[in-house]
């Protein structure tokens, strides 16, 4: 199946010069959503993986998939103040600015085998501190699994700490 029939450009979103690949055509779609949860899963099939953590928002839709897939657990990575448990959080610098998140303080556990998962790999960063939470938490992780990879912004430069990179499609 040629997944990337299933990706819409968005010309100048959300700013001008922008070219935003909107994932919402595969996602309305079964076979595609499907095949898009195994491409990003099967790599990880046999790797041990006891939890697959993820960045709100289109990364849960793909990391709960996933960790479903794998028998693991899922760990919600999210903004600040939206979970009610005691977090740990972690600022982090953007293009245009900065941004934080946050993960529960238990929901990951010395040594546990944890994949990464997000919709999209572009600059790096938002990855890049969810891997700095896992780690800060004692995980390991085993790899980081992304739909698509923006290869013209370098983003994978960024993840050292984060395993195994695994990606379904590539723009370069």
């Amino acid at each position: 199946m040629q997944l990337e029939s299933f990706i819409r450009d968005i010309p100048d979103w959300p700013k001008p010069g922008i070219i935003f690949k909107d994932i919402t055509p595969l996602l309305k779609e079964p076979e595609a959503l499907n095949e898009a949860i195994t491409r990003m899963s099967q790599p990880f099939a046999n790797k041990g993986i006891e939890l697959v953590c993820a960045a709100e928002s289109r990364g849960f839709i793909f990391g709960a998939a996933i960790a479903r897939e794998l028998g693991a657990g899922f760990v919600p990575i999210r903004k600040p103040n939206k979970l009610p448990y005691e977090t740990r959080a972690i600022s982090y610098q953007l293009e245009y600015g900065s941004d934080s998140l946050e993960m529960h303080t238990d929901a990951v556990g010395k040594d546990q085998a944890v994949l990464m998962v997000d919709d999209l790999l572009a600059t790096g960063g938002t990855m890049k501190a969810c891997c700095e939470l896992v780690n800060a938490s004692g995980g390991r992780i085993v790899g980081s699994s992304f739909l698509i990879e923006l290869g013209f912004l370098n983003g994978r430069k960024l993840l050292t700490d984060g395993g195994e990179l695994h990606v379904v499609m590539q723009y370069p």
